[in-house]
């Protein structure tokens, strides 16, 4: 579909306007859209542990293993894996660092962290999709710096 038949549909589903994600974002959008229509969302005592548990982790907490972040970069979605052991891969490869991968993405030098939106200053970025805990949702957004003269 393209990125205007997904806003459509998306409005068509909700009765809102769309939010302004990229067709690949809106994809997962309407899907989790689609799968809490026919199997529910999450419950409210989960909904309330998960928030507990991101207000416990910090804005700073390194990621825990086993996990996929996931971050969409210049509209190619980018998956990475960390394995319980802490090896991190992405794209079939084992890298020493995130730092490392966001660079390979990016082509410049980023804070792994960072990028991947385990680090941030004051109020997180992103969008946030509907019923959904603002914690589970926030997506990092391109990162724009200010230099001094």
């Amino acid at each position: 579909m393209t990125r205007k038949a997904l806003r459509a549909r998306w409005t068509q589903l909700t009765g809102k306007p769309a939010p302004r994600l990229s067709a690949a974002m809106m994809r997962f959008a309407l899907a989790h859209l689609l799968q809490t229509q026919v199997y529910g969302s999450l419950s409210v005592r989960s909904a309330e542990r998960l928030g507990r548990f991101a207000a416990s982790a910090g804005a700073d907490a390194p990621a825990p293993p086993r996990q996929r972040l996931v971050r969409e970069w210049k509209g190619v979605l980018h998956s990475v894996t960390i394995a319980s052991d802490g090896t991190i891969r992405w794209q079939g490869k084992d890298w020493r660092s995130l730092s490392e991968v966001a660079r390979a993405i990016t082509g410049t030098r980023w804070s792994g962290p960072a990028f991947f939106g385990l680090k941030s200053k004051g109020k997180p970025k992103g969008k946030t999709l509907p019923n959904a805990p603002a914690e589970a949702q926030a997506e990092p957004q391109s990162k724009s710096t200010r230099h001094a003269a």
